[in-house]
This record gives C-alpha cells, sequence and structure tokens, in this order.
C-alpha cells in the first residue's frame, strides 16, 4: 500500500463503465477530469454509475498492456446534479425500466428534480406518454433500491473499505444501515472481516453506553466464540465468562451478570450443570454436544451384531486370499468394526492402521454393504485414496456442503436425507471438532457402522472440542490402540523416533545416514539461514532439483527469526525471487508472487473450483482452512489470481487475498492430516505452550521419506519432557457418563 503522501485526489464524472463485478465491487471505468481530460480508473468502486460524480483518491499507475491508470484506494460518490449529468445516468440503464428514451422524456419533464420524483413521487411518472402506473412503480422501486445501494456504500465508508462495505450489502441489502443503527454488533457476528473492537468502537460513535445490555450481550457472544475458534473451548465456566467480559469491557460484575441472566432466559446462550461447575454454551454448541452423545449411543445400539464364529470365518477367508496374517490386536479391531456400531482405532505411525482399513472394507463388501471412505483435509482424504486404492472424499464434500449465507455452510445430508453407505470410515479423526463431529453423525442412518481411525497422540482439532480423545476416554465405545511396530517400519528412524518421542524418550539424533537428521545450531538466525538453504542449494544438489517440490518446512510457531512469518519471507527471496517475467500483487505488506506457494487461512465455503478428470472438467466449490497451492498467474487488470490446489483451479479475486498467506513454512497445526515426503523442522527456543511432546510427535509424523530437524538439542529433549495436554473445555465426557449409567 503506498504512503498517503504518494496518495493523489481527483474529482470528476464517471463516462463509461468498462468492467464491474457486483460480488466484490471491483470496477475499470473511464472518468473525464475536465471536457477534454479522460483518465482510466480501476479499483474497488462498488455500483458505480455513468453520470455520478466520484471523487477518488488513489496513485498513478502504468499497466504493461493498457498503460497509464489511475489506481483507487478509496472513494466517494454523488448523484448527478445537473440536467445533463442526470440524463447521461438514467440514459445509462443503471435505473431497470428505464433506457436512454425514457429518460429524455423523464429528464425533459422534471429536470433538476427528477431524483426527487423518482423516490417521492412515482405516479406523477404516469403523466409521461408510454408509462403506465404499474411501471412507474417498479421504476421507483428500482431507484430507491440503487439509492440503498449508495446509502450504504456512503454510510460504509466512513468505518471501512469498500470490499467489507460490498459484504455488509450483500448481507443486509438497503437495510443495511438501518440494521447497523439499530445493533451495531451485529458486524462482528455476521461479517467476516469486522472484529469486535471495530463494531464496538462504531458502536460507541453512534453513543452507546459502556454498561448498554446489547454491548455486554455482544461481548459475552464473542468471548464465547473467541475461546472457541482461538482456543477450543466447547463452553465456558460462568466463574471464567463473568470475570473475562468484566476485563473486555471494563464493566461492573453485576452488569455482565444481569446480562447473562437475559441471555440465558432468551435462550442465546445455554446453561449446563456438569457436576457443580454451571457452563455457559453458545447455543449451537450445546446442541452439537448433545446431540453427538445422543446418535453416538443409538448407532453403537442398533447395529446389527456377528457372531464370534462368523467373525473369525470372515477374517480367516481374508487371510487365505491375502496369504497373511494379523497381529493379536489387528484381528481385534476387525472384530470389534464388525461386531460394533461404533469402534475407534487408534495407533501411531507403522503399526498397521492401514491395514485394518483394507481388512474391514474387504468383509464389509462380501457381506454386500456399501462404504464411504473420509477424512476432515483434502490432503489426508487423496493420502487415504492413495493407501486403499479407493475413493476417498473430505468429510465436507461427503455431506455435499452447500454454501447458504455469510455465515456458515449447510450439509444436504443430513437426518432428513442420510448417507445411503452402511459403513462410514474416517480417517485422521483426531482433526474432527465438535461442528464437525456432529454435522457427520446426522447424515448416518441408524445401523449403519462407525469406524474412527486416527492417532490420539496427536495435536487437537483446530476448531472447538477434543472429540476422538474424549470418546476414547469414555471408555462407552469399542477402542482398539495399534501398539506393535511391524519389521518393514522398524527400519525407518521417523518412525522409530516418533514412538519414542510419544513414550517420553530422546529420541536418536546421531544418525547421518538413514531419513531422520539433526543439525545442530546456537541460535535462531542460524537455524533459519540453515533451513533456507537446505531449500534452496542442500538438498536439491544432493538429490535433484525435483525435491524442491517435496519439501515443506513446519515450524511451532509463527513468531520468532524461525516462525512462519519470518522464514515465509526469507524462503520467497531464495525460492521465488522478483522476475521480471512474474506479476506480483501487494497486500497488507505482503507480496504475493507468481510461483508462490500459500495456504488458504479460513474456510471459505462458496469459492468455486475446477478439475480435469479423465478429459472432463468437474467442478465443485469450497476451499478450506489449510488447503496449499501454488500462485499460476496474476492477473493486474482484473485484480484476480489463478491458484492450483493440488489439482483444483481456483480463481481468487484481490480482496480476498486476506484468506492467502504464503505456505513455504506452516506451523505444526496448520499441518495436521497432511503428509510431506520431506519435512524439515526448525527447533528453536519458545513459549513452553508450545514445545510440548504432541506437537513436536505431530510434526515428526507429517514425514513420509524424510525429517530434518535444525537447532537446539536442548529444546528437543525438553519438548519431549514437556507433556504438557491442552485443557479444553468439553462437555462430551460429561454426557457420555450420562448414558453410560442410564
Amino acid at each position: 500500500m503506498p504512503d498517503d503522501k504518494d496518495m493523489v485526489e481527483l474529482e470528476g464524472t464517471v463516462e463509461r463503465v468498462i468492467y464491474s463485478n457486483e460480488e466484490n465491487g471491483y470496477s475499470v471505468c473511464e472518468m473525464s477530469l475536465s471536457d477534454e481530460d479522460y483518465i482510466t480508473v480501476v479499483g474497488t468502486m462498488p455500483y458505480v454509475a455513468v453520470g455520478e460524480s466520484v471523487k477518488a483518491v488513489g496513485t498513478w499507475t502504468v499497466h504493461p498492456n493498457f498503460g497509464r491508470q489511475f489506481k483507487v484506494a478509496y472513494f466517494e460518490k454523488q448523484l448527478p446534479a445537473t440536467t445533463a449529468t442526470i440524463l447521461k445516468y438514467l440514459s445509462s440503464k443503471t435505473i431497470k425500466g428505464i433506457g436512454p428514451k425514457t429518460a429524455k422524456l423523464i429528464v425533459d419533464a422534471f429536470g433538476e428534480d427528477t431524483f426527487d420524483v423518482l423516490e417521492n413521487h412515482p405516479d406523477w411518472l404516469s403523466q409521461i406518454q408510454g408509462i403506465s402506473a404499474k411501471k412507474a412503480t417498479e421504476i421507483s422501486q428500482n431507484f430507491r433500491a440503487q439509492f440503498g445501494i449508495r446509502s450504504v456504500m456512503m454510510f460504509c465508508q466512513s468505518y471501512f473499505g469498500p470490499s467489507t462495505a460490498v459484504r455488509v450489502y450483500n448481507r443486509w441489502g438497503g437495510n443495511a444501515v438501518d440494521v447497523i443503527r439499530e445493533n451495531p454488533y451485529l458486524l462482528c457476528e455476521e461479517i467476516y472481516g469486522v472484529s469486535f473492537e471495530k463494531a464496538d468502537s462504531i458502536a460507541r460513535e453512534m453513543g452507546t453506553k459502556r454498561n448498554a445490555r446489547s454491548r455486554i450481550m455482544a461481548g459475552i457472544r464473542y468471548l464465547c466464540s473467541y475461546n472457541a475458534f482461538q482456543n477450543g473451548h466447547v463452553f465456558l465456566p460462568e466463574e471464567k465468562l463473568i470475570p473475562g467480559v468484566m476485563q473486555m469491557l471494563s464493566i461492573e460484575q453485576n452488569d455482565a451478570e444481569d446480562a447473562l441472566e437475559q441471555m440465558l432466559a432468551d435462550g442465546k446462550v445455554v446453561l449446563a450443570r456438569h457436576g457443580s461447575r454451571r457452563c455457559i454454551y453458545l447455543k449451537e454448541y450445546y446442541e452439537a454436544e448433545t446431540y453427538v452423545c445422543r446418535k453416538m449411543d443409538l448407532l453403537d445400539r442398533v447395529c446389527g451384531r456377528q457372531s464370534p464364529a462368523d467373525i473369525d470365518r470372515w477374517i480367516e477367508k481374508i487371510e487365505l486370499e491375502e496369504n497373511l496374517k494379523y497381529a493379536k490386536l489387528q484381528r481385534r479391531a476387525i472384530a470389534s468394526a464388525l461386531d460394533c456400531g461404533i469402534m475407534v482405532l487408534t495407533g501411531g505411525p507403522g503399526t498397521g492402521k492401514t491395514t485394518v482399513i483394507r481388512a474391514l472394507m474387504r468383509i464389509f463388501e462380501d457381506m454386500g454393504m456399501d462404504i464411504a471412505l473420509a477424512a476432515p483435509t483434502g490432503r489426508a482424504a487423496k493420502r487415504m485414496s492413495e493407501a486403499t486404492q479407493a475413493e476417498a472424499k473430505t468429510i465436507h464434500r461427503l455431506l455435499e456442503m452447500e454454501y447458504a449465507d455469510d455465515i456458515e455452510p449447510r450439509f444436504r445430508r443430513d437426518e432428513n436425507n442420510p448417507l445411503e453407505e452402511d459403513v462410514i470410515i474416517i480417517d485422521e479423526a483426531s482433526m474432527i471438532d465438535i461442528m464437525l463431529m456432529n454435522a457427520l453423525l446426522r447424515a448416518i442412518h441408524p445401523g449403519a457402522h462407525l469406524i474412527l481411525i486416527g492417532d490420539a497422540d496427536q495435536l487437537p482439532p483446530v476448531g472447538a472440542g477434543y472429540v476422538l480423545n474424549d470418546i476414547i476416554a469414555s471408555e462407552r465405545f469399542s477402542t482398539v490402540h495399534l501398539t506393535e511396530i511391524f519389521r518393514q517400519a522398524k527400519e525407518s528412524l521417523i518412525i522409530t523416533n516418533a514412538h519414542a518421542i510419544n513414550r517420553g524418550e530422546e529420541p536418536d539424533l546421531t544418525a547421518k545416514d538413514r531419513d531422520f537428521f539433526f543439525l545442530p545450531r546456537t541460535d535462531d538466525t542460524q537455524t533459519a539461514e540453515t533451513v533456507a538453504q537446505l531449500c534452496a542449494v542442500r538438498l536439491p544438489r544432493t538429490y535433484g532439483e525435483e525435491i524442491r517440490e517435496e519439501i515443506q518446512i513446519i515450524t511451532p510457531s509463527r513468531k520468532g527469526e524461525a516462525g512462519t512469518e519470518m522464514l515465509n519471507t526469507r524462503l520467497q527471496a531464495v525460492l521465488n525471487p522478483p522476475s521480471p517475467n512474474k506479476k506480483e500483487r501487494k497486500s497488507r505488506d505482503v507480496v504475493f508472487r507468481e510461483g508462490d506457494k500459500v495456504m488458504q487461512i479460513k474456510n471459505n465455503y462458496d469459492i468455486p473450483w475446477e478439475r480435469e478428470v479423465m478429459g472432463r472438467t468437474q467442478e465443485g466449490i469450497g476451499i478450506f482452512n489449510g488447503d496449499i497451492g501454488v500462485i499460476r498467474q496474476i492477473n493486474l487488470l482484473d485484480e484476480t489470481m489463478d491458484i492450483l490446489f493440488d489439482d483444483r483451479r481456483v480463481t481468487y479475486d484481490f480482496t480476498m487475498l486476506d484468506e492467502l498467506e504464503h505456505a513455504y513454512a506452516v506451523t505444526v497445526h496448520k499441518s495436521q492430516g497432511s503428509e510431506y515426503p520431506v519435512v524439515i523442522l526448525p527447533i528453536y527456543k519458545y513459549t513452553p505452550k508450545l514445545l510440548t511432546r504432541n506437537l513436536l510427535y505431530t510434526a515428526v509424523t507429517r514425514a513420509a521419506r524424510m525429517v530434518i530437524l535444525v537447532g537446539d538439542e536442548e529444546t528437543v529433549n525438553s519438548m519431549v519432557a514437556n507433556n504438557r495436554q491442552t485443557k479444553r473445555y468439553t462437555g462430551l465426557p460429561y454426557y457420555f457418563a450420562q448414558y453410560h449409567d442410564s
């Protein structure tokens, strides 16, 4: 973004709209500064129309193909005031029902009062030949709708940029100003990119008092939502919530308690008692937790049972056909899955989880049952497909997700339209949060088998809840934990070190000729420099240039010299430096360049993609938090960016760049569910909250062929010793216990 001192202010009239995108407000138009001076103006100018007077602030740029242009940073517009400009405005067909001929008749009749007539006296229009009373009413309604757009944009420009103003208008239409005035806090609840702090500042400008009930209620909801999204809590204990709201809003205790009681009475939050503790839930999270417990209990009770003799025959048949012998725990897992409505299979790398999945698929297919394979992320689903040689989908795709509105997705598959499959096998189940588990269970018909495969020792899910661990801890459902590392897996130091870490033992860092290497470095700067050299020079020189595409740097944190923020800048400079042949775009002080590796950092449920499958174009929607792609093309004129996520081609407009960040280096949390051929892990001193055993274990188990640790050996060993478990407030253990006792 250029400095304010580089900004230029221009005023003129829109003469021609060359291009306009109603979804994001991006427009290209010609504007006259005087009778003889025409310029091309580009940027986010929502609903700009011919004849409007515009004040634009921005900078002059030179496009390589289209020459000199004025790039708008922000703008204001006014309706035309003179008879000539009013005629030009109406003749441009901006108002539905008015073409050039009708525009001239109206302006000839009413002159500079035309807009007042259109808005307030539509019946006068019927005096004009060719305009019936019905058409006059329709013209007036269309004008008021267009004027409403303008009003929303003018109102919002004091608070947000144009792209956010477009989201506001798309959400509430011409009523947006009234909606915001009545409750400014809806902005942070329903408009992506508007923080509670921003909504609170707007409310203060509008005269909202510090202890206003609407403000405190919004603060309570925000605090519950924030802790769900950022800390994984499904509920907050009242003794934590009330002090948190008091501190955040600088209010008295009685004000916070009174607002909470009103929200409870209105059903906006739910009170649940877990023992003696009063627990405050957002309604949607309470309903999700209680439904998960009810449905899992139902699935486990109503599934048809198999006799031990029949189970033994099925297993022996597969062993004979495959010429193998299942280990004792693998055999128990297969038998449990056949006999129970719900079975959980856990175990670290190399313990044979995939072997169990293949066996179950063979047996269930022989039984004539339909099977669905799924995983929480696209990469995890792809790995599952490769391991089983069968189609695996993301859970979102399995449930046929569709975009409903600006708030959240909707799944076509639910209780009223359940999945047809008789067996649902979910891999990487440790990543499933409570809301996704709720959606999945709603789509499974009673009588079906649900098999959850995962590694309970990995990090908890990014979203709220600790679902897999809570299910296992409840001891309510059949759970088999595979522990034996098979002979072939024992040859991998990645696998043996991963299990050592998980047991609390220090990993072997001395090997020089295996698949697990350690490079000691004394400080964070040296660590970061070594990581960059490995990617740019040392590994390509040793293993060939093709290894560049196989490397993923995974770090404990975003911060520090070896955190993702600084590492991505360093790695972009050595792996994809500036070039005259590569277009780039700067957004929020980050330069995105053609060829960059990028990650989607929030779920976007409505962005379309397409891919080629067997010579045909397949279309879909949704790019999700953690998906990694490569920028293939940047179109500076259209302000769009084409990105390839594995085999899915997606077009982003520049207003969506706040959903992307560089992905040369990603955090361990973002890497969950993925597997990479080569993982480089910087190890540096940071907060003990992050430097934990399960974080190190999760990072190491992301690698398929090679792990390189770079940094401080003492920190490696302290991470192994730090078995700090993430504390999350969840109600599943309590509800599972209730069902077990009943």
